[in-house]
């Protein structure tokens, strides 16, 4: 008896989460959600199943999410497998016509077909496609320059088909999600000069957040969030308390792309943008279906 009085007690306790998620699902029923899924969660098995159950969970109370993936390691692992060197400006990967072939590769082909094979088996229907597909996104050149640490000139680098987006044409996903499909999307793109671009899978889901006008774009990183001075978590910041943030050196390094891609976002549509900490399981589900949730969110100023 005590045995099942002490399984009581924990279906009590869940049936009780279960209640409390419950304004939060109808709040976001009918709406779109654009899941930005890379970084150290992407190399662990254990959380891509996490992952797809909450993406096909999102689904099943009417939540209509996209995932844009990345793969810059796995992108990584290949080029080194085939003997092919990697050079990085500024973080950035030099593109030539040969990397790009394997770039496509990687994220359209293995990266792509694993993730929508990983919904299925969570109970979710998702169709692969990357930006070119529909023209949904129409990719232009990044102009990237970089400064001469002795001087103040600046100078133009060539990173080859390394792209930024241009144009997103959102039908080829509304014809998706209208059919009750999630689209998983691999971020390339499609040039005016007919040539394929690889574009940072950050921004292609924030510019296809703003294309959408989601309710949310969620970041997940390696990290929890936005830290302030003492290295402590910032559960909301408006846009303008970010790029006060930015400007005092408190948001620095690789965090200021992340959070000017979000900032960006909600300027040009999106209802919100979140940056969460992947490696933790259910940090979808946590981060929208509870009520403080365990990211940084950034909104609109008041």
């Amino acid at each position: 008896m005590q045995s099942n009085s002490a399984n009581s007690e924990v279906w009590l306790d869940k049936v009780a989460t279960l209640i409390e998620s419950l304004p939060y699902m109808k709040q976001y029923s009918g709406l779109s959600v654009v899941i930005k899924f890379g970084g150290h969660a992407m190399g662990e098995q254990a959380f891509i199943e996490a992952f797809s159950s909450d993406i096909v969970l999102l689904r099943q109370v009417g939540a209509k999410p996209v995932v844009v993936h990345g793969g810059g390691p796995q992108i990584g692992s290949m080029l080194e497998r085939l003997k092919m060197e990697s050079n990085f400006i500024d973080g950035l990967r030099v593109t030539d016509q040969q990397t790009i072939s394997i770039v496509e590769m990687v994220l359209a082909g293995a990266i792509n077909k694993s993730l929508v094979a990983s919904i299925a088996s969570s109970g979710g229907m998702a169709v692969g496609i990357s930006g070119k597909d529909g023209n949904l996104i129409k990719a232009k050149k990044l102009a990237h320059k970089t400064r001469d640490s002795d001087s103040a000139i600046e100078n133009l680098v060539d990173l080859g088909y390394v792209g930024i987006p241009q144009k997103v044409d959102t039908k080829v996903l509304d014809a998706l999600i209208g059919s009750g499909m999630i689209p998983v999307v691999a971020p390339l793109g499609l040039g005016v000069d007919g040539k394929t671009y690889n574009i940072n899978a950050d921004t292609a889901a924030g510019s296809i957040a703003s294309a959408l006008g989601a309710s949310r774009l969620i970041m997940l990183t390696d990290v929890e969030g936005v830290l302030d001075a003492s290295g402590k978590l910032i559960p909301r910041l408006s846009i303008g308390q970010a790029r006060q943030l930015i400007s005092s050196g408190v948001i620095n390094g690789g965090m200021i792309p992340k959070v000017e891609t979000c900032i960006e976002a909600v300027n040009s549509g999106a209802g919100a943008a979140v940056i969460v900490d992947g490696r933790k399981q259910h940090a979808v589900l946590v981060e929208l279906f509870t009520e403080h949730g365990i990211g940084t969110l950034i909104h609109a100023d008041k």
